[in-house]
């Protein structure tokens, strides 16, 4: 039997030196199922061109992403693309995933999915009518230390989950960044180009998406204080929510971008009745389990089995993920290159007409996405209000 098809997938955003794009091309080439072969660069017609014709391999380039995407009914089926890649600012998310939405084109869109609320509806609605698989690209879901975390947690293995401290904490805007000309500083601190929160929309995002998806809660209300911790800037640069979960459990979203020496500091400590599960992205490889009168374990991924006096069976989705042997390192290429392998089986399983239940279980969907911007807009609204209790729309 042959081979299935390599997918098409189609880039918007990504030119003039952005970063994100690359990580993205990467992860997609990664298992030689899929290839990038198209893309809008920028949102200037000719430099989008004349991004196209350097870039570091052969791609059909286009002036917009309008064109890119009006171009596809003109083309032959195998030529279409299967999915396109938003890796735009957020201002730029929510237009060209519409017109892919619906064009019947799946999307993988950057976060925080939109610019605000009202379009993460908007979006949400679009993707619940034309059935479209759409994921949001919350890397570190792709971890399989993250996805052994989430089998721990939501197994019961450690308790009933009764505290929550979830953290992203970097250090890289601790000064004014955005004044020394660097791109990705510049943007993030506009309000009008990343929303009404840079730290919290930023990397707060990725906090939340972290516990919501290890403990399967949800944050049912918040108390939040956004603070610009260096002078002059007028977005947060510092971001602190305390939260009520949808258990009664209480959990603590945090984040700042002011912490110098912090890289990408995300981790997860999740208390239960029983025992502490412990995960931080700069040392991905390990999930550290806590019980009381017992020495700590630590599970090493590529080093885990079933049935040792504290795990129980391990799914075998799990077990079967292609990993590389313990001892070498995966990372940030590796995670996101199976967000695309998962987003991959959707894909073909929507071309081939069947029904696709993207549920959140491999990767975050169109609902996280409108979840985390509705997080954002009550942390928002409390902050202003002096940290009040806010409800989550």
């Amino acid at each position: 039997m042959s081979s299935p098809r390599t997918l098409n997938v189609g880039l918007i955003g990504g030119g003039g030196g952005a970063f994100f794009a690359h990580p993205h091309q990467k992860a997609i080439h990664f298992d030689g199922t899929r290839r990038v072969v198209a893309a809008a660069l920028r949102s200037n017609p000719q430099a989008a061109l004349e991004d196209a014709a350097i870039w570091p391999y052969p791609i059909k380039g286009y002036a917009s992403y309008d064109a890119m995407i009006d171009a596809q009914q003109h083309l032959p089926q195998s030529e279409r693309l299967d999915y396109v890649v938003v890796v735009t600012p957020n201002h730029a998310h929510f237009a060209p995933a519409l017109k892919a939405i619906e064009a019947g084109i799946p999307v993988f869109c950057e976060k925080p999915l939109t610019l605000n609320l009202k379009e993460a509806e908007q979006l949400a609605a679009a993707v619940e009518k034309s059935k479209v698989p759409f994921a949001v690209a919350h890397t570190y879901l792709g971890h399989w230390s993250t996805r052994l975390a989430r089998h721990i947690v939501q197994s019961g293995l450690i308790g009933d989950v009764r505290w929550v401290d979830s953290s992203y904490i970097q250090g890289w805007l601790a000064g004014k960044t955005e004044d020394a000309g660097v791109q990705q500083a510049e943007w993030r601190t506009d309000p009008k180009k990343t929303g009404a929160s840079n730290c919290g929309g930023d990397i707060g995002t990725h906090a939340l998406m972290q516990l919501r998806y290890v403990t399967g809660l949800e944050i049912s209300k918040l108390s939040a204080r956004l603070e610009a911790l260096v002078a002059g800037r007028s977005l947060d640069d510092h971001f602190t929510t305390y939260c009520e979960l949808s258990n009664g459990a209480k959990a603590l979203v945090r984040a700042s971008q002011v912490c110098i020496g912090h890289k990408n500091d995300l981790s997860i400590e999740v208390n239960g009745s029983l025992g502490t599960l412990v995960w931080r992205q700069e040392e991905s490889e390990a999930v550290k389990i806590m019980l009381p009168g017992q020495p700590d374990r630590v599970y090493w991924r590529g080093e885990v089995a079933s049935n040792d006096g504290f795990l129980g069976d391990l799914p075998e989705d799990l077990m079967s993920q292609p990993t590389l042997p313990s001892g070498h390192v995966e990372g940030f290429h590796d995670a996101l290159a199976r967000l695309h392998r998962d987003f991959e089986v959707d894909v073909r399983a929507f071309n081939s007409g069947e029904a696709v239940n993207c549920d959140g279980s491999k990767y975050a969907n169109v609902e996280d996405g409108r979840v985390g911007l509705a997080f954002i807009e009550a942390a928002v609204a409390s902050s202003a209000n002096d940290g009040a209790w806010t409800q989550l729309g």
